[in-house]
Parts: C-alpha cells; sequence; structure tokens
C-alpha cells in the first residue's frame, strides 16, 4: 500500500488512526467495494467500476452518496497524491450505522476508503485447484461485491499453502463459477464460454463485461453458458480475467496440465489492451476539453 490514502474526501497517510469499532461497517463487511487498474493516470473502465458499486450498495442498503464526477475527482486526487499513475486502486464504501453495536455520534452513514499499491507481476499463467460448494448461486446477494472477504482471502491462502495460485471455486450443483478474485473462460474452438451471472455464483467482473460486450474479434464468439468440471476439463484452453490480472491463462488444474490455446488467449489479450489505450485516449482528450 502506498504512503497516502483516501478517507472521506481528504488525503491523509496509511499511519493515521481513522477508524472506530462502532462503525458498523468496519466490524461486520457492511459495505461494497471495486478495484481499478489506473493506466498512464486514467481510472480504466472508471464508469463501469461506477456503476457495480452504485448498484450493490443499493442492494446491501449501503448509503452511496456519491456522484460519479465527485468520486472519480476524489480518487484522482489520491492518484496524484501518491505519484501512482500505473497502478492498482481499491476504493470501498462503507455502512457507518445499523445493528445493535453502533457507536454514538457518527458524523457519516458512509465512510469512503481508497488506496493504492504497486501493479503485481502474476506470471505467464495461473495453477488452480478445484473448490466444491463455494459458490452458491441460488443465494439473493450472489454476484454482490461486498466488504466481507475473509472467506475468499482464505481460500486464496488455502490455495497458496497447497502449493496453487487460486481455486477454481464450483456451485452448489458442482458447476464452475469463478476463482476467489477472478473470472472463468473456456475457449472450445471459436467458442468463448464463461459461467453466467444468472445461476452460477459469480461476480460481474469488469473485465469479463468488456469481453463480452466490447471486444469483437472476427470468428470468436464469447458469450454466458453453464459449464460442468467435464466440460471445462475438456477445453482447448481457459483463462481468468480480472482488473489486476487483465487476460491470464490457465496452466494447470490439481497440478495436472490442461490444454493450451496460446494463439486464442494472445488475440484477446492484444485486444483488451488496445481497448484500453483507446479508453485512455478518450478519457485525456475528455479532460482537456474540460479544461478548455
Amino acid at each position: 500500500m502506498h504512503r497516502c490514502l483516501l478517507h472521506n474526501g481528504e488525503i491523509r497517510t496509511t499511519s493515521e488512526l481513522l477508524l472506530a469499532p462502532g462503525q458498523v461497517g468496519f466490524l461486520n463487511g457492511w459495505g461494497v467495494f471495486s478495484t481499478l487498474r489506473v493506466a498512464a493516470g486514467t481510472l480504466f473502465a472508471y464508469d463501469r467500476h461506477y456503476r457495480r458499486m452504485q448498484h450493490d450498495a443499493e442492494r446491501l442498503h449501503v448509503p452511496f452518496p456519491f456522484a460519479p464526477d465527485e468520486l472519480k475527482r476524489m480518487l484522482l486526487k489520491l492518484v496524484d497524491a501518491n505519484g501512482a499513475y500505473e497502478s492498482t486502486l481499491r476504493v470501498a464504501a462503507i455502512r457507518n450505522r445499523g445493528g445493535l453495536f453502533e457507536a454514538p455520534d457518527l458524523r457519516r452513514d458512509t465512510d469512503l476508503i481508497a488506496f493504492t499499491t504497486d501493479l503485481n507481476q502474476w506470471g505467464d499463467g495461473v495453477r488452480l485447484g478445484y473448490r466444491p460448494n463455494a459458490r452458491f448461486g441460488a443465494s439473493p446477494f450472489a454476484g454482490t461485491k461486498y466488504t466481507s472477504w475473509a472467506e475468499n482471502l482464505t481460500l486464496y491462502e488455502l490455495a497458496h499453502h497447497a502449493g496453487l495460485d487460486e481455486f477454481l471455486l464450483l456451485n452448489e450443483v458442482g458447476e464452475v463459477s469463478e476463482c476467489t478474485s477472478a473470472n472463468i473462460f473456456s475457449i472450445r474452438g471459436n467458442q468463448i464460454w464463461t459461467p453466467p451471472l444468472s445461476t452460477s455464483g459469480c461476480l460481474p467482473g469488469v473485465t469479463r463485461a468488456l469481453l463480452l460486450e466490447e471486444i469483437h474479434i472476427p470468428g470468436l464468439q464469447v458469450t454466458e453458458r453453464e459449464i460442468s468440471v467435464s466440460e471445462f476439463e475438456a477445453s482447448d484452453g481457459s483463462f481468468i480475467t480480472s482488473s489486476t490480472r487483465d487476460v491470464l491463462p490457465i496452466l494447470s488444474i490439481d497440478r495436472e496440465d490442461v490444454s493450451q490455446a496460446p494463439e486464442v488467449v494472445a488475440e484477446l489479450s492484444a485486444e483488451f489492451r488496445k481497448l484500453r489505450a483507446r479508453y485512455i485516449e478518450a478519457d485525456q482528450l475528455r479532460d482537456k476539453m474540460d479544461a478548455a
């Protein structure tokens, strides 16, 4: 984590004591968050991240009084304070009131916290292992990105203790869902499948959405589809996506090497980088026009 953080619109240092036990959301994971890629000083795909946080905050009854332009200005102020123009940024909106243990005299219904950190080097691919019953697609809160992240962190740690990079999480009917912090894709010929939001229990990742909606490669079709373990193991290739990893191939599952489709993954990765470059160019052009 870099030296400066954002706390309710103010730039503070990470060594300051800014939280209190009576802020209900901090003890109970009652909040929403998103993780953004900062590229060339631009908050990549910011509008999508904002809309997802706003939607999830409504589902969880977390007050979210931040207009998109206001929040963007605050986050860019943090980027400038840390000189974090190529970094990862995490922003969280935490509910302060509610339940039995609310502190008196709270000034805000919601605390806004954001920080930046260096980009991680993820290597040439990921080594996964299966984890059954780790997602519940029928939950009314399935697909909500909330700050109660202890289960994901524990699974991630267990995967590393087992010599793996991540777990491939299965839902309650044994179908492929996602990883602890990444979405899953399977390549079958010219078809690229990713588990559906409606039944799999996976999160609506921003990179996932960009591949489904904005990246178009002639001869390839990216769609949602329920994927069994046997279908996944019969893939011509597979990969994960996230805001921190972009597009990263899967190398093995439970220490068994899996088929690779390097040309397809390379083409998707290249198109994704082009999309990000266009987004940065358009965002910087808007900033110049607004300043004129």
